[in-house]
């Protein structure tokens, strides 16, 4: 680390001011707890961090993948604030640490500042394993850990610069359902919603996420089967995986590959926070940890790289889990799973809260009630009754209202609600 170096960094991010749009995560820094926040690469960590040091007067912001800060080891942190502090003429009110996993030995050195309890910590990463598990481990007590993920349907159609409330034209709400297309078409990354490049900056995405994220980063060796598992995963968003199935896949495509390499390679991709696996309900703990698992990736429009159809359909899954994800940072104690039984009746989404079940979801591509599956239904009303939870939703393309469905003795009131009422939380509890 050069002193020069950091000097030239603080005076810089001292004058830089972007203009910035605020996000729907809320957080507030405090000495008693380590904030972090965990989220895929160009997902907004930074510009949020940036956003969050305008509320404190000596705010002592660093980016260690940043040139001028990649040489620096985790013992020198403690010289970067004396140096802040040489500059400033005070200590620094909050520490706002970017991409702290590239900082070597962080963990020891972010206990041992907290235990002073001198300043609020915040730090981000593009790690679920060193920003998780390790923290879990190293911290263990110390934090309280947020995902950010790109832009919600809300934060979209801020970045649009459209108004949101909850009394609307039928002019104003075509006009929605379009915003909505497109943002299950393109995704919510910042970038590419500001941008006119959509397909190009999604191209260097999902690159950078391969190469950088997955491959470099893992030190993967197995080049052609990182590749394939990673194209397999874009193309089979929304639906449910196997190592089984993935491992007779490539075997028939005359890959050599072993069982445990895919293991390891899902793991690795997982971390990345370009992809999650959803668990399939179960009171047995080894029956969730276990495939099959349905895959979501971290923004439908990283799809449009390797995807051969629009479908609809699966995009809405993929959104409204992403939304799920997002309000676990509000509501902690929120769980999600997919439901599927013996007989093969699927239900997208088990919301649960503690020992409950709160919320049954289906996701369906319709525009009326005719056009809603009966198996999708049924499936509501076996969920109901194994899981014992009345509040069954489904989610549609643009058909609302309640229904009071009966099947072979099985009853229960189902509520439709559009895609971009539900994502916009406009008339929904």
């Amino acid at each position: 680390m050069l002193r020069k170096d950091v000097v030239d960094f603080l005076k810089e991010y001292e004058e830089f001011r972007p203009e910035i749009i605020e996000r729907d995560l809320e957080i507030t820094p405090s000495i008693k707890f380590i904030t972090s926040i965990i989220g895929p690469r160009r997902a907004g960590k930074t510009y949020y961090l940036l956003h969050l040091r305008e509320k404190f007067k000596k705010p002592l912001y660093l980016n260690f993948e940043d040139t001028r800060l990649m040489d620096t080891k985790g013992k020198e942190l403690r010289e970067i604030i004396r140096i802040f502090m040489e500059i400033y003429g005070a200590s620094p009110d909050v520490l706002l640490l970017d991409e702290v996993q590239n900082l070597p030995e962080w963990e020891g050195v972010l206990r041992e500042l907290h235990d002073l309890k001198k300043y609020p910590i915040v730090v981000t990463g593009s790690s679920s394993r060193l920003l998780a598990r390790e923290i879990a481990t190293q911290l263990r007590g110390r934090t309280l850990t947020y995902i950010l993920l790109p832009f919600s349907f809300t934060e979209f159609c801020k970045a649009k610069k459209i108004i949101v409330n909850d009394l609307l034209s039928r002019d104003e709400e075509a006009k929605f359902i379009a915003l909505l297309r497109e943002y299950l078409q393109f995704g919510g990354f910042p970038d590419v919603v500001l941008s006119e490049d959509k397909l190009k900056i999604l191209k260097e995405y999902s690159d950078l996420i391969l190469f950088r994220d997955f491959i470099e980063r893992h030190e993967i060796r197995n080049l052609s089967l990182a590749r394939h598992i990673f194209s397999f995963i874009t193309q089979n968003f929304s639906k449910e995986i196997s190592v089984n199935s993935l491992y007779n896949r490539f075997r028939s495509s005359g890959l050599r590959v072993s069982k445990d390499t895919i293991y390891e390679y899902l793991e690795k991709l997982e971390d990345t926070l370009f992809v999650f696996f959803l668990q399939k309900y179960s009171l047995k703990v080894h029956m969730r940890e276990s495939y099959p698992k349905k895959v979501y990736v971290c923004d439908t429009g990283i799809t449009r790289v390797t995807r051969f159809s629009e479908d609809l359909g699966k995009l809405m899954e993929n959104a409204v889990f992403l939304e799920l994800r997002r309000r676990e940072n509000a509501n902690p104690l929120q769980e999600i799973y997919y439901f599927k039984d013996a007989q093969q009746y699927e239900v997208d989404f088990v919301v649960k809260e503690g020992t409950e079940v709160k919320q049954l979801i289906q996701v369906c591509y319709a525009s009326s009630f005719d056009e809603v599956e009966h198996r999708e239904l049924r499936a509501l009303l076996r969920a109901k009754d194994v899981l014992n939870c009345r509040n069954l939703i489904v989610i549609t393309w643009d058909y609302e209202g309640t229904r009071e469905i009966r099947w072979f003795g099985r009853t229960g009131k189902i509520r439709f609600v559009p895609l971009w009422k539900w994502l916009l939380n406009i008339n929904f509890p």
